[in-house]
C-alpha cells in the first residue's frame, strides 16, 4: 500500500531516482533495517539462501566454507548459514577483510594466501560439508579437495576472473558434487519461490540473524566510482548508491 516501506529488485535500471520493480520481487522492509540496509538485502541474501538451502541442501549442524567472505554475497552467506544452524568458515585475502568476516558472524576465518585447505580440514573431522564459491579461479580444485565425502561445492560466480574446469574423477572418488546456483534464472519463471524466500529472509531479520554490512556508500552522481571500487575488488560488505544527496560515512 502507499506509504509502506519496501525493498525491490529491478534487475536493470536501479541506478536512478525512480525505478520500477516487479511485484514478486518487491518485499516489505523489516522494521529493524533502514533503507540503506534494505538496498543491500535482496540480491545478496536471496542468492545466499538460494545457494545454501535450495541448491546446496545445507542442514543444521553442517559446516560451510565461504570464499570471498568479506564481500556482499560472502557476508550474506555467513549470516544466512548461521540462521540455518550451520558452522561457518570464512576465507578472505587481507586483515581488513578478516575483520569484516568476523563482524558478519564467521566462526573461523582463514587467509586465502595461506594453507587454507589444510586448515579447513584440520578444523573439521574430514572436510567441510559445503563450499560456497563466488570467486572461482585457481582455488577451485582446492575447494573440491576440502570437501568431506558427500560434500557439495556450490558455484555462485567467478569474481576471480577465470572460469575453472572440473576433473570429474575428483567427484567420483569422494562422491562429491558441483552445483550451480543461478538465482535470477531460477526465480524469474517461479515467482512463488521468490515470495517464499522473501518470507524466510524476513523471519531471519526479525530473529536477529541478518544485518547487512555496508562497506561503502556513494551518491548517485558517484555511481561510476562505486562500480570502479567493485571492479578492483576493493569493496567489503555491500556497496550502496544513494539516489538523493551526497552519501556520508563512505568506507572501502
Amino acid at each position: 500500500a502507499e506509504g509502506d516501506r519496501v525493498a525491490g529488485f529491478t534487475f536493470l535500471g536501479g541506478l536512478a531516482e525512480r525505478a520500477v520493480a516487479p511485484p514478486f520481487l518487491t518485499f516489505p522492509l523489516p522494521e529493524p533495517l533502514d533503507f540503506v540496509q534494505g538496498a543491500a538485502l535482496l540480491l545478496n541474501y536471496h542468492t545466499a539462501l538460494f545457494a545454501l538451502e535450495l541448491r546446496g541442501r545445507l542442514r543444521e549442524g553442517e559446516t560451510v566454507l565461504v570464499h570471498g567472505a568479506a564481500g556482499g554475497v560472502g557476508t550474506a552467506a555467513l549470516q544466512v548459514a548461521k540462521a540455518l544452524g550451520a558452522r561457518t568458515i570464512a576465507v578472505v585475502s587481507t586483515p581488513e577483510k578478516e575483520a569484516v568476516a568476523r563482524a558478519a558472524g564467521a566462526d573461523e576465518v582463514l587467509r586465502s594466501d595461506a594453507a587454507w585447505r589444510e586448515q579447513a580440514r584440520e578444523l573439521t573431522d574430514d572436510g567441510v560439508d559445503l563450499v560456497l564459491d563466488p570467486v572461482g579461479g585457481d582455488r577451485f580444485t582446492d575447494s573440491l579437495r576440502s570437501l568431506r565425502e558427500g560434500g557439495r561445492l556450490v558455484v555462485v560466480g567467478f569474481t576471480g576472473g577465470a572460469i575453472p574446469e572440473v576433473k570429474v574423477n575428483r567427484l567420483l572418488l569422494r562422491n562429491t558434487e558441483v552445483v550451480g546456483a543461478g538465482w535470477g534464472a531460477y526465480v524469474m519463471p517461479r515467482p512463488e519461490v521468490a515470495r517464499k524466500m522473501g518470507e524466510t529472509i524476513e523471519r531471519m531479520v526479525l530473529a536477529g540473524f541478518i544485518r547487512p554490512l555496508i562497506g561503502a556508500r556513494f551518491g548517485l552522481e558517484e555511481a561510476a566510482d562505486a562500480l570502479k571500487l567493485i571492479d578492483r575488488r576493493g569493496a567489503t560488505g555491500k556497496v550502496v548508491v544513494e539516489p538523493v544527496g551526497v552519501a556520508t560515512g563512505r568506507g572501502g
